[in-house]
């Protein structure tokens, strides 16, 4: 079904051209001629896309985007200001009232497909749902990096390798970046008084680490090191804030993800308090896997871990790791290779309940 957009605009000959440009893309258009009609019209026809200019008769663009973004049947349709000002006072305007772009009259036809296509596009990904459990805060983030702000950032910054067992940055670092994973594995950890590490997260291909922090506007909250050799793009914090700041989808998603965390972050601390140091150990595996596992189709899952690190991760003693982990090779539920673990058995470990 081919999507349906709304030209607002008091200009016959740039609502018309507007129109024909988008026709030819094969959308279905619609056109009003001011605010108020714009209004009436989108409430009635519910199009997935509108594009408003903001200086207009009867009622101005300003003030149709409020009126809309109060329907509960029109607020989260993308909305695209068009205007032949481009003080960044009337971006920012429209930006905190809710539109999610900006094009400055005159336009080409490519700024204009370009546009359309990337809201489109985002609306799509981000109102998806996703559960809060691993896997599916995986396949969330997939679609959050799928939107073309993240990639437009990313590829720009220079990329940089760490080596295995290399820091990223460490707990009390000025947080001046984002970082996005390009390839590789990350752990995320914390240091207590006593000089004991603790493992906060395990991150890889396509997650982002450190927005946390700059969200925040304060020091790096955790250390993060390389699992395996890891190439990462840089996203200064200046230009991740202005693509929330600028972009209601990605900061709806954000919402969502560090939702979610949150409540995957209290059944951790949940499992940590009740469960027994080889359910631990055997979710711990599980995560992994889940975490880091390249394709569903692949039958075994092995990773290189050191026993601290897996001691880290699961609340433990290194010792407590090593037994546990010679007991469930022994029952045949996985396979030790020196520092590798290959899991034989995922029903057993997932069933365990002592």
């Amino acid at each position: 079904m081919n999507k349906t957009i709304l030209i607002i605009e008091d200009n016959l000959e740039m609502r018309e051209n507007t129109a024909e440009i988008l026709e030819l893309a094969n959308y279905k258009v619609f056109t009003a001629e001011n605010g108020k009609l714009g209004v009436q019209e989108a409430m009635k026809i519910i199009p997935d896309l509108i594009i408003c200019d903001i200086m207009m008769p009867e009622m101005d663009g300003y003030e149709a985007l409020y009126i809309l973004s109060q329907n509960d049947k029109t607020k989260n349709i993308p909305f695209i200001f068009l205007t032949a000002k481009a003080e960044k006072s009337d971006w920012r305007k429209g930006m905190n009232m809710g539109a999610d772009d900006y094009l400055v009259k005159p336009y080409d036809e490519m700024d204009l497909m370009k546009a359309v296509e990337t809201r489109l596009k985002k609306r799509v990904a981000v109102e998806e749902t996703f559960t809060t459990k691993a896997a599916g805060l995986d396949e969330f983030i997939t679609k959050l990096n799928s939107i073309e702000d993240i990639r437009d950032l990313a590829p720009t910054k220079k990329l940089k390798t760490y080596k295995k067992r290399e820091i990223l940055f460490h707990e009390g670092d000025y947080s001046g970046a984002v970082y996005f994973i390009e390839s590789g594995k990350v752990k995320t950890f914390k240091v207590n008084q006593d000089g004991k590490e603790f493992t906060t997260g395990l991150y890889g291909k396509g997650d982002l680490l450190g927005h946390i922090s700059v969200l925040q506007k304060c020091d790096q909250i955790e250390s993060a090191i390389a699992i395996d050799e890891t190439s990462v793009c840089k996203i200064s914090s200046d230009d991740f804030d202005d693509l929330l700041f600028r972009n209601k989808e990605v900061a709806k998603a954000f919402v969502q993800l560090l939702s979610g965390n949150l409540v995957e972050k209290e059944q951790e601390l949940l499992n940590l308090a009740y469960n027994s140091v080889a359910k631990r150990v055997a979710d711990g595996l599980i995560s992994l896997k889940n975490k880091y596992q390249e394709s569903e189709l692949q039958k075994e899952f092995s990773m290189a871990i050191p026993r601290d690190d897996l001691a880290s991760i699961v609340g433990t003693s290194t010792e407590s790791v090593i037994r546990v982990l010679s007991d469930f090779k022994a029952e045949k539920w996985i396979e030790v290779k020196g520092s590798s673990i290959t899991i034989k058995d995922e029903k057993a470990l997932e069933n365990l309940f002592y």
